[in-house]
């Protein structure tokens, strides 16, 4: 896909709600797959969407949503692995789009939430709402099946690929600012254990 494609693809992309795709997502998880929840409102919306042991709520570590759930992915290749992430987090790690393409793991996918804003911090703008098309820097990092979710019909079919293990794969999605729908439990000893319950570990 050219540039000029992954541009037109995100400028039609429809704006959908990040709480309603969590749920969507959610609902379509069987195996115990394990999902990461980046910091704010990616895991806030996690959270409310239902708790399971195999769910990692971060606190902090801003940006390493991807890497975290890397580490998971290639520890246990038989499990396939979430990392949801919004744009001002994986701006800040946008090193990881080429970690990632370079293990290549195909039990991963990274979903990125995408409103064009620091909406936890006060929705001061990131470098989305100016052109940067994260889609199309995963891409040129070698993340090659990187797609926008055009609608939630879209979404949900990116995510059935993504369940059949054939990643790593991306998916990139305009969303509203709208408010998480719940928040997040903030016991990070609790989160941790629950976890490593949940794997197995």
């Amino acid at each position: 896909m050219s540039v000029s494609e992954t541009q037109k693809s995100r400028s039609t992309a429809k704006v959908m709600n990040r709480s309603a795709l969590t749920r969507r997502l959610v609902a379509k998880l069987k195996n115990d797959e394990a999902v990461i929840g980046g910091i704010g409102n990616s895991n806030f919306d996690l959270w409310a969407s239902g708790q399971r042991p195999q769910n990692f709520y971060m606190l902090g570590s801003m940006g390493l949503a991807s890497s975290i759930a890397l580490g998971v992915a290639v520890a246990q290749p038989k499990r396939q692995v979430f990392a949801l992430d919004g744009d001002g987090s994986i701006l800040m790690q946008l090193g990881s789009f080429g970690t990632v393409a370079t293990v290549a793991p195909d039990n991963l996918c990274i979903v990125i939430w995408d409103n064009s804003l620091y909406q936890i911090t006060g929705s001061q703008k990131t470098l989305t709402s100016t052109g940067v098309d994260l889609v199309g820097v995963a891409q040129g990092a070698g993340l090659m099946q990187s797609d926008w979710a055009q609608d939630e019909e879209h979404f949900d079919a990116l995510v059935e690929k993504a369940l059949h293990m054939d990643g790593p794969r991306l998916i990139g999605v305009r969303i509203d600012g709208e408010k998480p729908a719940g928040t997040t439990e903030r016991d990070p000893v609790k989160i941790r254990l629950n976890f490593m319950n949940g794997l197995g570990a």
